[in-house]
Parts: structure tokens; C-alpha cells; sequence
């Protein structure tokens, strides 16, 4: 089962339960929203095109006691939706002591000249505000397990989602090389968040065939990050790491877990994203996850000043 055929699964189920909606424009107009919504199911709310009061009417459904699903075809409209979710959902349990438990499913896309804006992954600006989970599944088991986890909870997550992930069937496992680590050996941990997951196979091969060893982290749960025994593990072994990210790395996220973890383990981790400039239609002027290249040259870099 792919990633997009997980979401339409869960959310068929949700939908057919009677307590949830799902609220978006466009629903029913190309393809259903990339396969991910389950076709004549009952709850779907076709909203305007207005993409300030949309959020507002999810939201209200959300304090009334529904736990609705909220889709944002591309993870720039969070800018217009922003004020409803950050200054009541994230905050009402906070301030008023109501749950809120609205699901934003934010779609991040890139290339296929798809231009300034509509080219963009948001997440990083969300996760700096209290009472906003924020997660960023890629694999079906992840999604699955994003899933639950706001199902048990009373608040609102921000599900950020990429168009990469949705015709993917793939799984992915933490390595644990650092349990055999050779002291000796260049080795390096490396923590790949959102759509940068897809890259690591040929990153690995790449580094292997230049004597560079990686323990790799697959990691989903961007707030509240979590530092797991495994990311402790590696880093104590290996010495240092490189935190990967399809947002930009000015003020992202990558950069805060990355100082998170250096100031943890006294180690030096550093952080790579999205350049520092707005992405073109062409494909020159595309900007999005971290190639192959750039991951390894920071790899390189990182490897230096150890």
C-alpha cells in the first residue's frame, strides 16, 4: 500500500465513523487531492476560495467537539491559514482549556515547475508555536503512526506531507552501525527529516564508496523532537552528525534539532535545508530537499572540521 493509499484508507475509516470531516477547495477536482481523499465518503465540505476563512470554519468545527481534517494543497497556503490555527487551535487548550483536535494536512511540493509559489515546505514556522504538534510522516508505517497519534490526542498537528512520499510503498530502518563501530573509521550520523528520507540509499552508497560510514535516523516527530537511545547511540560514536530537511535551513527546524542535539551531547551536529532564495519555473531555478550532492559535500565538510 502506498503512502497515498494509506491516507485515503485512514481517512475513509474517520469519515465513515460519523465524527469526522474533512474540509478543502478543489476536493473532488483533479484527482481527489493526489488519490489521498476516498471518493463519495460522507463529510466532505467543499470550502471557497478563501483562504483566510476556510482554516476558521475547521477550526470552529474542532472546538465544537468534531475532530476534522483541514487539507491544504500546498503547504504555502499556511501562510493565509495561519491566524485561526495559531492564535485558537494551538492555543485553546492553553488558554480556555478546550481541545482542539484538528488535523492540518499540508501538502509540501517541489519541481516540475511548479514555481515561487507553490514550491515550499513550511513546517519549520509552525513548529514555533506552543500547542502545535508537528510531524512529517514519509513511509506508510509513519503515516499510520502520525495518525494515531493525533487520534489519541486533544490538540491540533500539523501533518506536514510531501508529494514525494504519496506513490511510495517503501519503509525505511534506522541503520545501527554504531554498535560495531571501528573507532578508526570516518563515520557519521546522519538525521533525515521529511522528503530528505528519500535520498539516503545514494547518499550511503555514494559515502561507502569513499570509506565514509553512516548511521542513518529516519525521523517524523519534528515537535515534539524526541532524542531516541538510537540518535544518542550513534552520535556518541560516531562524533558528529548532519541534520537533513526539505524546509530551508534559515531558522528551520533541522537547525534547531541540530542544537538541540549538540548542547545533549556535547557533540557538533550541523543542519542542512533549502537554500536561502525563492525557487524559479525553471529548472535551474528550482529549490527544494537537499540533493545527493550537497548531502555529501556537507558530509565532507563535516568530516573536516572533526
Amino acid at each position: 500500500m502506498t503512502v497515498a493509499e494509506t491516507i485515503q484508507s485512514l481517512t475513509k475509516t474517520h469519515l465513515d465513523s460519523g465524527y469526522g470531516l474533512l474540509f478543502g477547495q478543489c476536493i473532488t477536482a483533479v484527482g481527489w487531492i493526489q488519490h489521498t481523499v476516498p471518493p463519495g465518503c460522507p463529510g466532505l465540505v467543499e470550502l471557497p476560495m478563501s483562504d483566510v476563512s476556510g482554516p476558521g470554519i475547521a477550526v470552529g468545527a474542532a472546538l465544537m467537539g468534531r475532530r476534522p481534517i483541514l487539507v491544504l494543497r500546498f503547504q504555502s497556503f499556511l501562510w493565509l491559514a495561519a491566524s485561526p490555527i495559531v492564535n485558537y487551535a494551538a492555543k485553546s487548550m492553553d488558554i480556555w482549556g478546550v481541545p482542539c483536535p484538528l488535523l492540518i494536512r499540508a501538502i509540501a511540493t517541489e519541481g516540475n515547475g511548479a514555481g515561487p509559489v507553490h514550491s515550499n515546505c513550511f513546517h519549520s514556522v509552525f513548529a514555533h508555536m506552543p500547542g502545535l504538534t508537528v510531524l512529517a510522516p514519509m513511509t506508510p508505517s509513519q503515516y499510520r503512526t502520525a495518525w494515531d497519534e493525533w487520534l489519541s490526542g486533544s490538540g491540533p498537528v500539523l501533518m506536514s506531507e510531501h508529494r514525494t512520499s504519496y506513490q511510495s510503498d517503501r519503509e525505511f530502518a534506522d541503520t545501527r552501525t554504531w554498535q560495531d563501530a571501528d573507532s578508526s573509521t570516518r563515520h557519521v550520523t546522519v538525521i533525515a527529516l521529511s522528503a530528505s528520507q528519500f535520498r539516503m540509499e545514494e547518499v550511503r552508497a555514494q559515502c561507502a564508496d569513499e570509506g565514509i560510514e553512516l548511521d542513518i535516523i529516519y525521523c517524523w516527530r519534528l515537535k515534539p523532537f524526541v532524542a531516541t537511545e538510537n540518535i544518542r547511540g550513534s552520535l556518541e560514536t560516531t562524533g558528529c552528525g548532519l541534520v537533513i530537511d526539505a524546509g530551508f535551513e534559515i531558522c528551520g527546524i533541522a537547525r534547531s534539532i541540530a542544537y538541540e542535539l549538540t548542547q545533549l551531547t556535547g557533540y557538533p551536529v550541523m543542519a542542512l535545508g533549502q537554500a536561502d532564495r525563492s525557487s524559479g519555473v525553471a529548472p535551474r531555478l528550482e529549490n527544494g530537499t537537499p540533493s545527493v550532492e550537497r548531502i555529501v559535500e556537507a558530509i565532507h565538510r563535516l568530516i573536516q572540521r572533526r
